[in-house]
Order: structure tokens, then sequence, then C-alpha cells
């Protein structure tokens, strides 16, 4: 079998994705409900997985969600998405959600997340996705942390097994 050729980032990312927010997205405490964010977020990975991989994919596992502050009524969610990293058929996908004043223009950091994703066959079955090629600082940044983050969920996960 030949080795598929290798992706930029830029080849499945999503920047800015805008979502506005409205009364039925708050919370009790009159800000925007996290589980909803945090849906968006996984279904936006999936979009930038399944672009990456040109396969179905699913959601293997979430880590990281960090909330940095909270998003208000009348505010717009802005979603930016990309793919940090591969190992053979699981991908890792970093989620940046800011929020911004729609009269103002202000943002704020709002949230932070990692996916990791594995693409699928037509019966079900892990299959190889290609190499990710980082285009920028940044990027080849986060495709370096990537590997550090996969390395303590392989670990967390043979923990759990053992048990």
């Amino acid at each position: 079998m030949s080795e598929m050729p290798a992706k930029p980032v830029s080849a499945s990312v999503i920047e800015k994705h805008v979502y506005k927010v409205f009364p039925n997205d708050m919370n009790a405490h009159n800000t925007v409900f996290g589980g909803m964010i945090m849906a968006k977020c996984d279904r936006l990975a999936l979009v930038v997985a399944e672009r990456h991989s040109a396969h179905v994919c699913v959601t293997a596992a979430v880590d990281s969600i960090h909330f940095r502050a909270p998003a208000k009524g009348n505010d717009t969610l802005l979603f930016n998405l990309s793919l940090n990293r591969s190992w053979g058929s699981s991908m890792e996908i970093g989620a940046r959600v800011e929020a911004e004043n729609s009269y103002t223009g202000d943002t704020r950091h709002i949230l932070s997340a990692f996916f990791t994703f594995v693409a699928l066959d037509e019966n079900d079955k892990p299959v190889d996705v290609p190499h990710v090629i980082p285009e920028s600082d940044e990027q080849r940044r986060r495709f370096e942390n990537a590997e550090i983050r996969r390395e303590g969920r392989l670990k967390t996960r043979e923990k759990l097994s053992s048990r």
C-alpha cells in the first residue's frame, strides 16, 4: 500500500465560524450554556477531521477543556479549529472560541479544548490518515505539544484499562 500524501493544516482549518448567541442559549446564571459551546466545538472538530482524513470520523477523546471566561447574551461566538497532529488513524484537533461584542468589536478568549478523532473505513475499522504539515511557527508549536498531550492520554488510558 502506498503512503498517502501529507496535507497542510490549511486544508482542513475552520476560522472564525460565527454563532450568534440568543436567549435560548443561556443557563441559569445568565451566561451561555457551556455544554452548547462544547457540542458545537465537537461538531466543528468533526468537520476538520473528516476534511483531513476523507473518512467518517468519531470522537475518541476530549481533553483539556478550559472555560476561560463566560460568554453573555448578545455576544457573537467565533470558533477556530485546526488539526494539530495525526498518528495512524487518530488526529488531534485544537479548538479556540472567542466571544465578540458585535457592537464594539471587542473579543475575549472564552474556551480552549483538544479533541481526538479516529477515522473509520466502511467496516467501522480504524484507517490511517494523512500526516499533517504545519505551515507556521504557531502550528509547529501546536504540532510538538500535541505529542506531549498524546503521551498523557495514552498513559491515562493504560491506567484505566489496568483497573
